[in-house]
């Protein structure tokens, strides 16, 4: 898998647990735990991003 279709798999995840955690806060009895669990997830998946838009290119 290239670098870019990574990233852009990451991107995707991170959109989705997004999506996700908007439609769990939508419910009048949402899990608090669980809010918690997906935000931590998307914090994971949004520095794996940016640390691969830093890192430096290497050649080929």
């Amino acid at each position: 898998m290239s670098m870019q279709n990574h990233l852009n798999e990451l991107e995707r995840r991170h959109s989705a647990l997004n999506r996700e955690i908007e439609k769990e806060l939508v419910h009048p009895s949402s899990d608090e735990v669980k809010v918690t669990e997906l935000k931590r997830k998307k914090l994971l998946l949004k520095d794996e991003i940016a640390k691969l838009r830093c890192a430096p290119k290497t050649l080929h």
